[in-house]
């Protein structure tokens, strides 16, 4: 039997086990052929309040588990997704839209995010504290309660197990929203391997649905964090939201993330990787290279370049074979990026890629003399679009970078790496990436963006200590103090 049962979870949410949401099921839609795939349940208002309640009633045996337990779990989930690999990773190309290899990176993430939120649940939970007081003084952490997760389409699976493992590891229950485009892959999925991995009912529930779903989750006084990744349209809605109702909110934002690049390079070598970080995945991730800030002397030769590596990465349905891109998410994402493109043509920029696209293929773009002004350099594209524009000195280089709101990620691309990580340090930005594009991610490093790109706010690695859990002050004595009362 397959993993995916679909007699199991089809048209059903996960909420105490599978059953019927309080809203219509929907189709799930293969973007690259538009082919029904399965059907998925959608959560109802009612939904989140009997998830909230349910969540904040197991949480507490949850917590209570020795963490041997609760990190054997994580350690099962984690095999589960190496174990199912295969089927997990053709959801992923079929819902998502991703190439095989990014379906492949996403599983081992995940994998890999359970591995490490099981050892993170053995870390010590407190320290001992100086008091000027007789008393024995420290602090300890201990589960923040329920957690709300609201994850994106571009990366669902990581996107969403990158906040639910470690939270389920340091004791809390977790509601997770996604995104009702991919609600299979980034929410069927984790409910099978954590239901399969020993994960009490209740602790753990996948509720699909759309903007009201995510609201209710926000809002509901049983949720203590709210974790969400996505758009800073969104983020600074979800972050009003939650300041209103006094959450704790991690806000993994969008990007505009520049790669530098200058003349000593290889540009062969640059330009592939300049491409990597433009076209993966259609260009639909936060950290995607959406600035190509490139020396002058080079930068014709690298936009001309960087146009035949576009003209010759074959896009396609991800099951049909060996193709470099997917399809876009959807009609309204490949109509947003083309208005994009065009309204750079029109400010001035010359195409020398692309610009075309067929149903949701759109063909990787390279806009090079694009003005700085045009949307298509100042704002988030989220789809395969290089714009390149050239530097007369390195300190234009850093104010060009450093002009955005933006800070997520950066990259710079020298022979003299140690020259690049000065530049950097003048840059602000949540990641600095020297010698390589801009998309990195890993279990064991916290996360975050700047500006616009965030809160401030971190996940992943020893990070997530401080996102899951609240700090709690004890102290004890022998004996009742005597005041002058």
């Amino acid at each position: 039997m397959a993993f995916l049962d679909n007699a199991a979870w089809q048209g059903n949410i996960f909420l105490g086990g599978w059953r019927a949401g309080g809203a219509e099921s929907a189709p799930v839609i293969e973007p690259a052929t538009g082919q029904q795939l399965a059907m998925s349940g959608r959560a109802s208002l009612k939904d989140v309040e009997e998830a909230a309640t349910l969540a904040a009633e197991s949480q507490r045996e949850w917590a209570a588990l020795p963490f041997t337990a609760r990190a054997a779990i994580l350690r099962k989930a984690g095999q589960l997704f190496v174990d199912n690999a295969q089927e997990l990773s053709t959801w992923i190309m079929r819902e998502s839209g991703g190439i095989g290899p990014k379906a492949d990176l996403e599983i081992h993430v995940a994998s890999e995010e359970c591995f490490e939120a099981a050892a993170i649940a053995s870390h010590p939970t407190g320290e001992i504290l100086r008091s000027e007081m007789p008393r024995l003084s420290f602090s300890r952490r201990v589960p923040a309660g329920v957690v709300g997760v609201i994850a994106p389409f571009n990366f669902p699976l990581i996107l969403s197990i990158r906040s639910v493992a470690p939270a389920l590891a340091l004791g809390n229950s977790v509601i997770l929203k996604p995104d009702p485009r991919t609600a299979v892959c980034g929410g069927v999925v984790l409910a099978r391997v954590f239901e399969e991995a020993g994960v009490p009912a209740g602790v753990f529930s996948v509720l699909a649905g759309g903007a009201d779903i995510g609201e209710a989750i926000i809002t509901d006084p049983h949720v203590r964090i709210i974790a969400f990744t996505g758009s800073t349209a969104a983020g600074r809605s979800v972050g009003a939201l939650a300041a209103q109702h006094l959450k704790r909110v991690h806000l993994e934002l969008g990007g505009n993330s520049a790669l530098i690049v200058m003349s000593d390079v290889d540009l062969d070598k640059a330009v592939s990787v300049g491409a990597f970080g433009s076209f993966l995945h259609q260009g639909q991730i936060c950290m995607t290279t959406g600035r190509h800030i490139v020396d002058a002397k080079i930068a014709d030769d690298y936009a001309a370049l960087m146009a035949e590596h576009a003209n010759h990465l074959p896009v396609g349905d991800p099951m049909s074979g060996q193709v470099a891109m997917g399809p876009l998410i959807d009609a309204k994402q490949r109509d947003r990026v083309h208005a994009m493109v065009n309204d750079a043509l029109e400010d001035g920029a010359s195409l020398l890629a692309g610009g075309t696209y067929e149903d949701l293929f759109y063909r990787p773009t390279v806009l090079s003399h694009i003005p700085t002004t045009s949307l298509a350099y100042r704002e988030e594209v989220f789809g395969p679009v290089a714009p390149v524009v050239s530097y007369e000195s390195l300190d234009e280089a850093v104010a060009l970078a450093s002009a955005s709101p933006y800070g997520l990620s950066l990259g710079i691309l020298s022979n003299d790496g140690l020259r690049a990580l000065e530049l950097a340090s003048k840059i602000p930005t949540g990641a600095i990436h020297i010698n390589d594009q801009t998309v990195a991610d890993e279990a064991v490093i916290p996360f975050g963006g700047t500006g616009i790109s965030g809160n401030g706010s971190r996940m992943g690695g020893l990070a997530n200590l401080d996102a899951y859990t609240e700090i709690q002050w004890v102290t004890a004595q022998s004996d009742l103090p005597i005041y002058p009362f």
